[in-house]
């Protein structure tokens, strides 16, 4: 599966061949492949607007999700420093040189929300936008249910659906993750062609929302 797959993130495909086998692990289908495609695509949108180095760009987006650690997870502000201590080791089997491991690390470090860690080079920018653009817009919307789902989770409180009366919960209801997070992702993009994509996509975001509670 890895070689035709690896065609898909042209050009720099001769990377997806050697990283791939690296990229994901576990079984959550919302840090699988496909997620990993979709950021690598966003990143390439951003970086054909922004500049920087594509090469790191790539292999950040590669690997921001390799090591594995479920959203309830008390380790969960970790996964990206894991992450990016088992890309380091990668790349370096591969013989990359040391400053572009660093950036890479940098970059899948930084890109995490729940790390809250500044992005200090215009990869990691990059890496952070296209990586929580994926988080919103349709795509985003189905992960949230998808992962609510996943976590045991109600999709809302019938008795009190927007929380007028209430906390919001979002570990018992998966349309409080709009309020507590998905909303408000729109407003930290870090580059000028990501906060463009941002405002289309938090537009569809509301939207699907609105669908939703006029269906219920």
């Amino acid at each position: 599966m890895t070689a035709p797959l690896a065609a898909a993130f042209a050009p720099f495909d001769d990377l997806a061949r050697q990283l791939l086998a690296h990229a994901t692990e576990g079984d959550d289908g919302s840090h699988d492949i496909a997620h990993i495609l979709r950021v690598f695509r966003n990143a390439m949108r951003i970086h054909a607007a922004e500049g920087g180095n594509g090469r790191v760009l790539a292999a950040a987006v590669l690997l921001h999700d390799c090591v594995a650690v479920e959203k309830n997870s008390p380790l969960r502000a970790e996964a990206s420093r894991l992450a990016a201590e088992k890309a380091a080791g990668v790349l370096s089997a591969l013989s990359w040189d040391e400053t572009d491991i660093a950036a890479v690390a940098h970059a899948i470090t930084a890109h995490s929300f729940s790390a809250n860690i500044s992005p200090e080079t215009l990869e990691a920018k990059i890496l952070q936008d296209a990586d929580r653009l994926d988080a919103i817009g349709m795509v985003g919307a189905a992960r949230c249910f998808y992962i609510a789902g996943r976590m045991g989770s109600g999709l809302y409180d019938p008795a009190d659906p927007l929380a007028t009366d209430r906390p919001l919960d979002d570990k018992a209801f998966a349309i409080d993750h709009f309020e507590t997070k998905l909303f408000r992702l729109a407003e930290g993009f870090r580059t000028s062609a990501g906060r463009a994509l941002a405002t289309e996509r938090h537009a569809r975001l509301k939207h699907v929302l609105e669908l939703f509670l006029d269906e219920i």
